[in-house]
């Protein structure tokens, strides 16, 4: 009797959750406000990673505006020098400034494709919850590009301020 009672209950949730007719789809002004509330509740946590990666973005530019001026001094500086050994020292620098500046660029890239995804991520997790769209595989799958772009740009970050410190003689 107990397992009638179960099967007859998984049917009625079965037919509660199939899909509504074409008469009955929600249209873009039927929605409650409770469902735009907990829609924006849902999709607010990934501005905070967000927030993150713009913060990023701004340090790291900040870094290759310095490496840019710093090369352009040095190019400035060599077309007066005529000691060779400072010449080198010059070329040296402006070698590890150019593969610096190739980091930040790289770092400011995959943050741009982090915050793309993020982005896509909270529209997709609105729209899912908002108005009833399956795309929940799609915002997991954009989420973890983004993080695994943070995680990257991380990474060129780290070794773009080891090299900053490997030109100097201590």
């Amino acid at each position: 009797m107990a397992t009638v009672k179960t099967e007859l209950t998984f049917v009625h949730k079965i037919e509660a959750e199939k899909a509504p007719d074409s008469e009955d789809t929600m249209s873009i002004w039927s929605i409650d406000a409770q469902t735009v509330t907990h829609s924006i509740q849902l999709a607010v946590a990934p501005v905070f990673f967000l927030t993150a990666v713009a913060g990023m973005i701004s340090s790291l530019a900040r870094r290759l505006s310095r490496i840019i001026d710093r090369a352009r001094k040095l190019e400035e500086s060599l077309r007066t020098l005529e000691d060779h050994d400072l010449i080198a020292r010059h070329l040296k620098e402006l070698h590890f400034l150019r593969e610096r500046g190739r980091l930040a660029n790289v770092s400011i890239a995959l943050l741009t494709l982090c915050g793309m995804c993020i982005g896509l991520t909270i529209v997709l997790l609105f729209v899912g919850q908002a108005y009833g769209v399956s795309g929940h595989g799609y915002a997991v799958f954009s989420f973890l590009l983004g993080v695994l772009a943070f995680v990257l740009a991380l990474c060129c970050f780290l070794w773009e301020t080891i090299m900053a410190t490997r030109i100097l003689d201590f």
